[in-house]
């Protein structure tokens, strides 16, 4: 029986290479998600056994070479991508998936040009997601006005990006545009819920509420960080900086 299998879905593969691809490369993902790192390197590799060109096969594989880690995989990936790539320019998600391995190789300009792409393609179900990506690669480089239109977009995209509200909110605080930074955080907090907070978070409303002269709830903000993430650099910086007077607390 199961060589008889094997022969019928040789026969498929050479009858239809490219739906045999499509198929292989849709049951790599099942195994992806469930973990199953080594099944989906044997289902991807019989999708570019069939179809070398198959962009969805050679994004998958990229992404999972990345996803093992070790640096040999790594470096390999980046051949997959740019296949994926190169044989459909218009798959954004192959796109938003290279932006992100360039960012994490710490290609940044290489990254924004992928992820920026990917986040004008509309109709792209993850396009605020690439938009947020390249938002934090402007922070991460200094370019807060880039970074600022970047998160805008992105919220425009989907009016739920939460991590666009906090690092507009950071933005907005830096800046001392206090009225803006304080709509800011507070969409943010009804997004997530005022218990589920991150130390940053935390930390940018405690001197949100600092700005706006609200001791009251600066002092609840304090409290809930001191509860919740007595170890982080966040609070470790409120103790260095709680009696400072410099208007803007960094």
């Amino acid at each position: 029986m199961l060589t008889a299998c094997q022969t019928t879905s040789n026969d498929v593969m050479k009858k239809d290479p490219e739906k045999a691809a499509k198929v292989r490369a849709q049951m790599a993902i099942e195994f992806f998600k469930a973990g199953d790192l080594d099944a989906t390197k044997r289902a991807l590799d019989q999708a570019l056994e069939a179809n070398p060109r198959d962009s969805q096969a050679n994004m998958m594989m990229g992404v999972l070479l990345q996803q093992e880690g070790s640096k040999l995989n790594v470096e390999k990936a980046d051949g997959y991508f740019k296949r994926a790539i190169s044989t459909d320019p218009k798959n954004a998600q192959a796109r938003n998936n290279y932006g992100t391995y360039l960012y994490q190789v710490g290609r940044y300009n290489d990254a924004l040009e992928q992820l920026n792409i990917a986040g004008s393609t509309l109709g792209y179900d993850q396009r605020s997601k690439a938009l947020e990506n390249a938002g934090l690669i402007y922070v991460k480089l200094g370019d807060v006005a880039n970074a600022e239109k970047t998160f805008q977009q992105a919220l425009k995209a989907n009016r739920d990006s939460f991590i666009s509200m906090l690092e507009l909110s950071e933005i907005f605080y830096l800046n001392q545009q206090t009225a803006a930074a304080t709509q800011m955080y507070e969409q943010f907090v009804r997004a997530v819920g005022q218990k589920n907070q991150s130390a940053r978070a935390l930390w940018i409303g405690i001197r949100t509420a600092r700005a706006n002269g609200d001791k009251q709830e600066m002092q609840v903000l304090v409290n809930q960080l001191r509860a919740l993430y007595p170890e982080s650099p966040e609070y470790q910086r409120y103790l260095q900086l709680q009696y400072s007077t410099e208007a803007v607390w960094k």
